[in-house]
């Protein structure tokens, strides 16, 4: 059964719709997650710093879970529904579980947070992408332009996330599991044609496959770059939002204008997605890789060398430039020099897996040096650590070769999943 320009618009609009709505979901709940930890559960930069190294830890833990799960069953949406259903409770886990375990006792709340966050968002994100850009082939749309439905599903969330924090913390995390129960309608009205060349792509996959790819140095090359790149740029984004609100005279102010920025900074990444395609596709993926490894090495600099709200603001907008560049690369790269058939855990180990170990090592190291020498002077020493690996990542990391996709020649379609 040949694929129609009706079923790939169809599907293009279901699954934008899906990234619009899990991006709602995450930034109601998770876009204020430090300033929420520090002004209403009031943990210091250390503390903070712990949690996310706990939800970094739980995090990569599933995400090889995940990634090996979603090869062996191909196109069947299995995972997505999981995780929807998962979110529909993220608003009581929040007010009635983690908060009040986190008062009780650290590490106990840290750990039940990051097995949920984990399994839910900080994986689940990875699980998501990689499911929709494998659809994007197959149906011939383009995934930048649908990935950024989910930007402006997190922008339309965090514009109102800094006035209703204000108002009461607990309005946002309501909003995520109402925004959920959507989330779980969409991915049951998605129907996917999976042809027999696919299903039997999809049961070829073996762990051996997997751990094949530990022995190739080019696969490490590609976490090394994203150990010293991706993860620090992270790490960086996690206490900011905290830094941000002390720059105004009252931290009410700094939490509504950093929803504001924050906002508008999504907005900007979404149509930057709409370019990103054009630029990778022009100067090629490791190129485009380096590009936003220096944006974002500069970004972090000077977040350390700017002073007040005006210039931390626009060093922060530079995220918009850098991330849809690495996310339609990184696709970009690993389709390029790696198999296809194992696309997912490539993304998820490769890209995700690696962010999250850095990070729950990076994370309370950063902490602590926010404690002690301050935000400013721990960005530029970030700042460093990435533009020293961004520069090793130009020899290091493969020119992209030519790669040969087969979806489109499959006819024989024998499931509806």
């Amino acid at each position: 059964m040949a694929i129609t320009r009706n079923d790939s618009k169809r599907l293009y609009w279901k699954l934008s719709a899906y990234f619009f709505f899990f991006f709602f979901t995450w930034s109601s709940s998770y876009s204020l997650f430090s300033i929420w930890l520090g002004q209403e559960i009031h943990l210091d930069g250390a503390a903070t710093g712990i949690i996310f190294s706990i939800n970094a830890i739980f995090a990569l833990c599933m995400q090889p879970i995940y990634g090996y799960i979603s090869d062996r069953i191909g196109l069947k949406k299995n995972i997505l529904f999981f995780i929807s259903m998962l979110l529909i409770f993220v608003g009581p886990f929040y007010i009635f579980v983690y908060g009040p375990l986190l008062q009780y006792h650290l590490f106990l709340g840290a750990a039940v947070g990051g097995i949920y966050l984990g399994i839910s968002f900080l994986a689940g994100i990875g699980a998501i992408e990689s499911y929709i850009e494998k659809v994007s082939r197959k149906y011939e749309f383009e995934y930048g332009k649908s990935r950024m439905w989910g930007s402006l599903g997190w922008a339309s969330a965090t514009f109102f996330a800094g006035q209703q924090f204000n108002v009461n913390p607990n309005i946002n995390f309501w909003v995520a599991s109402a925004s959920a129960i959507i989330l779980v309608a969409v991915i049951l009205s998605v129907k996917i044609e999976m042809t027999d060349y696919e299903m039997d792509k999809a049961d070829s996959v073996t762990l051996k496959d997997v751990g094949g790819l530990f022995l190739l140095k080019d696969f490490w090359f590609l976490m090394m770059y994203v150990m010293g790149v991706s993860c620090v740029y992270a790490v960086y984004d996690q206490q900011f939002p905290l830094y941000y609100a002390s720059l105004f005279p009252t931290v009410a102010m700094g939490n509504q204008v950093f929803g504001y920025l924050n906002s508008f900074q999504v907005l900007l990444e979404a149509g930057m997605l709409f370019a990103a395609p054009f630029i990778v596709n022009k100067i090629g993926a490791k190129n485009s890789l380096i590009l936003a490894g220096a944006l974002m090495s500069f970004r972090i600099i000077g977040s350390g060398l700017v002073d007040g709200p005006i210039g931390i603001s626009s060093m922060k907008l530079i995220h918009a430039l850098e991330l849809p560049i690495m996310l339609i690369a990184i696709f970009k790269y690993l389709a390029a020099n790696f198999d296809t058939r194992l696309s997912s855990i490539l993304y998820l180990v490769g890209f995700h897996f690696t962010s999250q170990v850095g990070a729950s090592i990076l994370s309370p190291i950063a902490g602590q040096l926010y404690d002690s020498i301050g935000f400013r002077q721990a960005y530029i020493i970030m700042g460093i650590v990435a533009l020293c690996f961004t520069f090793l990542s130009i020899f290091t990391l493969l020119n992209p070769k030519k790669n040969t996709n087969f979806n489109n020649n499959e006819k024989n379609l024998s499931q509806v999943v």
